[in-house]
């Protein structure tokens, strides 16, 4: 189920790069503050800190909790 959520994220990072990251991380995150900037300034800015932001912060919780259960 995460990776169905991940991938619509990132289609909705891709049209509207903000959107994609409020829905992970909210509206009063650093993350979105980031983005939105990013984007304002450029789109295409926008579009790769977004991806970046919800790939890999998504690998690093999964290891998170791996080592977790571990």
């Amino acid at each position: 189920m995460a990776n169905g959520c991940t991938f619509l994220e990132v289609l909705l990072a891709i049209v509207l790069p903000p959107l994609g990251v409020f829905l992970r991380f909210g509206c009063c995150s650093m993350e979105f503050c980031i983005c939105l900037l990013l984007t304002i300034l450029g789109y295409v800015p926008g579009i790769i800190y977004a991806i970046y932001v919800l790939v890999a912060l998504d690998s690093d919780r999964h290891e998170r909790e791996y080592y977790t259960l571990a």
